[in-house]
Parts: structure tokens; sequence; C-alpha cells
């Protein structure tokens, strides 16, 4: 299956930060991520979350991706925000309650193909006893 993702991904930058550190953070999770500076910000965009879910993967932590996921989806996208803090040591770490003093990293999937629940499947996967369960393609 040929899946057909846009993903921004904005994080704010303080005047206490380095813009290219905080670019650094968010390609330890996005590492193909292409930037664009603005005032205060950068906003990046990558057509991928494959480095992303191998990490995800790594961390053992699918059950609570999938749970930020599909809290924030909708027929057309998904999103969802992590610690920049942790970003900077490649720790993917979700962004739950208040953001953080410097700011979280806000990550916005649309998903033209096949259709967000496949995708979200695909990145993923059920688990069943912290084991990754393969989904019926229909």
């Amino acid at each position: 299956m040929i899946y057909s993702v846009e993903i921004q991904i904005t994080t704010p930058v303080h005047d206490t930060e380095i813009t290219d550190r905080v670019e650094d953070a968010v390609q330890n999770l996005f590492p193909n991520v292409t930037f664009e500076q603005h005032p205060g910000e950068i906003i990046g965009e990558t057509h991928s979350l494959e480095e992303f879910a191998v990490l995800l993967h790594e961390q053992e932590i699918l059950d609570t991706a999938r749970r930020e996921f599909f809290k924030h989806a909708n027929d057309e996208s998904f999103r969802f925000s992590i610690k920049k803090q942790a970003a900077f040591k490649g720790i993917i770490n979700f962004a739950v309650g208040n953001p953080d003093e410097l700011g979280d990293i806000e990550v916005t999937v649309i998903v033209h193909e096949p259709d967000v629940e496949s995708y979200i499947d695909h990145t993923v996967p059920p688990t069943e006893d912290g084991q990754p369960q393969p989904v019926d393609a229909e």
C-alpha cells in the first residue's frame, strides 16, 4: 500500500534558545524534515513517520502513541504534541496537559491516502501483551 501524507511540525524558538539546536531536536525524531524559520518559531515539513515509528517501537510506547493519535484524529488528519526537552535526547515523550516552559513540538499529519485509521494502524499497530499485532488489510 502506498501512503500519502503531509506532516507539519511546528515548535517555538525562544530568545534563550539557539534555532539550530531546536532544529536538531526535531531532526532527532523526524530526520527527513525540511525547515522554514519564522520569527519565534520553526515550521518543518516531511512526508513520512517511518523513522518516528521505529523510535516508538524501540521505546515500546505503541499503545501510548495510538491513544494520542486517535485522541486528536478526524477524517482527514491527526495531531499530537511532543516534549521538546526529551527530543533533544532523541526520546519521544508525548506532551499532555500544560505545555512546557519552552513550548512543545506540535505535529499535524494530514492523510491523503488511504485514510487516517489505516495510516495510524500502519505506523503504530495495535498490540497484545505489548507485542505489535498485524492489521488486517481490507
